[in-house]
């Protein structure tokens, strides 16, 4: 009996293995589950041709490195209540700061907060900027293209400090936290340089 059991348990094992050789040469065998995430492709495409730039009005702001993706205000006036009702809405570009394609610093501000109940998630809408790093990538959307930036300093501004540095040769971003253009207050700033504009399937709505 124990003859017969060891005879045919040899047999089902070599016929396994032949079967198992035969579907791997003919391509048959299933494909391995990955444990792993597949990682994003970059679709989009590098616009080269930067001379033919035009400025262009920022509409959105992202930051996936930490989680920030907000919609871009850009009034019209430096009236500070008008500019603080933009801040109810999203981040807000400063009036007189640069547009996007062009040389200059745009110059973003948005709330920040960290209290436990907050009603209008805008003011949220600048919370971890601090945690940027030198190198991430801050992503600003045109009607048209993607703006990438690459941060180079991220710091906490003193209350009494009035002024923003905002170069005018080169193309820069500044973010800045910000509880009222009214007031002083301590305030984070990033600052970034220009990487490039792509073409993205990206919606930036």
């Amino acid at each position: 009996m124990a003859k017969t059991y060891w005879s045919f348990a040899v047999t089902f094992v070599a016929l396994f293995v032949l079967a198992f050789a035969v579907f791997g040469a003919l391509d048959l065998l299933p494909d391995p589950i990955s444990n792993h995430a597949s990682t994003p492709v970059d679709t989009s495409v590098e616009v080269t041709n930067t001379q033919n730039f035009v400025a262009e009005l920022p509409v959105r702001v992202v930051a996936a490195k930490v989680g920030l993706d907000v919609s871009v205000a850009n009034p019209d006036s430096t009236d500070v209540e008008a500019l603080d009702e933009d801040l109810l809405k999203g981040a807000v570009r400063y009036p007189t700061s640069a547009q996007l394609g062009v040389d200059g610093t745009v110059l973003l501000f948005g709330h920040s907060s960290y209290l436990p109940i907050v009603h209008n998630q805008n003011f949220k809408a600048f919370n971890g900027i601090q945690n940027l790093k030198t190198g991430d990538v801050v992503s600003v959307y045109s009607g048209t293209l993607e703006y990438r930036y690459r941060v180079t300093s991220v710091r906490l501004a003193n209350a009494t400090e009035d002024v923003v540095e905002l170069p005018a040769t080169g193309k820069f971003l500044t973010l800045v936290t910000c509880d009222s253009f009214g007031t002083k207050s301590q305030r984070y700033i990033v600052t970034a340089d220009f990487v490039g504009a792509y073409q993205s399937s990206v919606s930036n709505s």
